[in-house]
């Protein structure tokens, strides 16, 4: 079976938690009867391979993001049609091309609509619209709709009649292997102290309440923050930067990408504190739970979802404050629910054999 994944910019994985996704899906093919083939952003590779872990690689001359997004998936499509058996798309940019594509194609589409993109802060008015237009257009023609979190899959029913199927993702790949010098040594490159410091990790915008975290910690100087983000990317991030920069407990760290690094950063964290609001199931969520640490998420369905309840919650950074502050809290009982719940939920051999399963449903 000839398996064609598009909506990406491609592998090896250097941007999200989609990018890991197929990452994941390719590494772990060990079936003879599957062939995966992977359509890259040509602008996003220097080193092209034409072979990727046994998955072939396609390449389209256009960006993954932003406004070149729409025909790049189309395109895409376009060419899986001629190459597939079975299509597994990865966000609803170029979705609404799909009544037209059902005109000459009866390829299987399996479509995972991400996050409801159409509800993210960053976007204007008419994007949004376009995007709220795309997702209709992806449930009315997907064959399966996969939705990564309990509280999309309620809104799908809800909003279009129509049953998904709940997969999330994968959280284990973070897990490495790693000596107690050069743990000792990427501390001591950040300049923490284990334990003694709480940790968030996000893309900086406004829907993952980065100014309500920073906010929060800028009130309490005794406790730690190292705060790991893309800042420079906008406005609204070199603002967080200039304001909340010059506080001593605050570390503002511009992204880190390497495992090892990640590893010990979250492992050697006090609490790990997540500002989502939008986007369903989070990878870096998922990713944090399997550390044992205690989770405080902003308090939405998603997050709630996502950990069982069994995290702690705020809204504010009055709220947020009152978690950091309270001595009588169980803050060990949170951090063994949520690497309980990872190890149940998050495997990525769950999650592959629950993509394997739709292929030929």
């Amino acid at each position: 079976m000839k398996v064609a994944i598009i909506g990406t910019v491609g592998v090896p994985a250097n941007y999200g938690g989609f990018e890991t996704l197929v990452e994941q899906l390719v590494r772990h093919n060990k079936s003879d009867e599957l062939q995966y083939a992977v359509y890259c952003s040509k602008k996003s590779y220097n080193d092209k391979r034409w072979v990727y872990h046994g998955a072939k690689t396609e390449y389209i001359g256009l960006n993954a993001n932003g406004v070149q997004s729409i025909p790049y998936d189309i395109i895409s499509l376009i060419r899986a049609a001629r190459k597939s058996d079975v299509i597994l798309v990865l966000g609803v940019s170029g979705c609404a091309f799909l009544p037209i594509f059902r005109i000459f194609s009866k390829r299987r589409l399996i479509i995972n609509i991400d996050g409801l993109e159409h509800r993210r802060d960053k976007w204007g008015k008419w994007t949004r619209r376009f995007l709220k237009f795309s997702e209709k257009q992806a449930v009315k023609y997907g064959d399966v709709i996969v939705t990564d979190n309990q509280g999309i899959t309620d809104y799908v029913k809800a909003e279009y009649g129509k049953d998904s199927q709940l997969i999330a993702y994968g959280g284990d790949h973070v897990l490495q292997n790693i000596t107690q010098t050069d743990a000792c040594d990427i501390l001591s490159q950040y300049g923490i102290e284990p334990n003694y410091y709480s940790l968030a990790i996000c893309r900086i915008e406004p829907e993952n309440n980065v100014h309500i975290i920073l906010d929060a910690f800028s009130r309490t100087p005794e406790k730690k923050l190292m705060f790991i983000g893309n800042w420079d990317r906008s406005v609204y991030g070199r603002n967080m930067v200039e304001k909340y920069s010059e506080y001593p407990n605050i570390k503002i760290q511009s992204a880190v990408y390497d495992l090892k690094a990640l590893h010990v950063l979250r492992s050697n964290c006090e609490y790990y504190v997540h500002g989502h609001s939008a986007g369903g199931t989070n990878p870096s969520l998922v990713e944090a739970m399997f550390f044992a640490k205690p989770i405080i998420a902003f308090d939405c369905i998603y997050n709630r979802e996502s950990t069982e309840d069994k995290a702690e919650y705020f809204s504010s950074g009055d709220e947020l404050l009152q978690i950091l502050n309270n001595d009588t809290m169980d803050f060990d009982k949170n951090a063994k629910a949520m690497v309980e719940i990872a190890n149940r939920r998050y495997t990525w051999k769950t999650v592959i054999r629950q993509y394997e399963n739709l292929y030929g449903a």
